[in-house]
């Protein structure tokens, strides 16, 4: 049976590549961001999906795109919190504002798309939250970003024991360094030193993160679970 799946921050990267692996795999599959470019969008996600202007820190435009995909398709099967923002610096120095625009955007973000969400979601939903490596190992210059991964780790622990009683699971999947757009514009010797804290000494892609993320949605039996998805990274950190 098809499921609906929701893909915040989809229209590139990571949320990107699960879209496009959903539909692949015979799901429907709506894509919420704040930057759209709606051709490519509509080439991963097919004729069925739905691409939808959202911001995630903003409770109402999530609640608007929530409701467009319900009228559409009469509940949500997956929801994939994945839209994230980065902004560098050290608790002593980042600007407040840029502390709350991450908090916003990264852990806010996700607990109103799940509130959005809990009343269209049947039994056997699954929520999955993706990480990050900063939200368990610090990471200097990484103050707001680090502290709204933890953050989304708490939160996701806490989800999967209120929400089990509804039969609804929720996991955390964690990516390490990910070739990205970020990432590629990396100088070489940059990238190498980061390459070289890495056991498996690659990077990963933003498809095998999305395999693990198609993966975890469709474990029945995991719930409250975090899965490190980095290369060997925090083991070694």
């Amino acid at each position: 049976m098809s499921r609906r799946w929701i893909v915040t921050g989809g229209s590139r990267g990571m949320g990107l590549a699960t879209a496009r692996i959903a539909t692949a795999r015979g799901d429907r599959v709506a894509v919420l961001a704040r930057n759209i470019d709606v051709s490519g969008l509509s080439e991963a996600i097919g004729e069925e999906g739905v691409v939808l202007h959202a911001d995630v820190s903003n409770p109402e435009s999530v609640t608007r795109a929530v409701t467009t995909v319900v009228e559409r398709w009469g509940g949500v099967d997956v929801l994939v919190n994945n839209a994230g923002l980065h902004r560098g610096g050290r608790a002593a120095d980042l600007p407040l504002e840029d502390w709350q625009a991450v908090l916003d955007t990264n852990l806010s973000g996700p607990l109103y798309c799940v509130r959005a969400v809990l009343p269209h979601m049947p039994e056997g939903g699954s929520i999955v939250n993706v990480g990050a490596v900063v939200g368990f190992r610090g990471f200097p210059g990484d103050s707001a970003y680090g502290a709204s991964k933890a953050g989304l780790a708490g939160l996701t622990r806490v989800l999967a024991m209120e929400l089990a009683r509804q039969k609804l699971r929720v996991n955390l999947v964690v990516p390490g360094l990910v070739l990205t757009e970020m990432v590629a514009e990396l100088d070489d010797r940059a990238r190498e030193r980061l390459i070289a804290k890495i056991p498996l000494r690659r990077m990963g892609s933003e498809e095998e993160i999305a395999e693990v993320i198609w993966w975890v949605a469709g474990s029945s039996y995991m719930t409250g679970a975090v899965i490190p998805t980095d290369g060997g990274l925090m083991c070694a950190l």
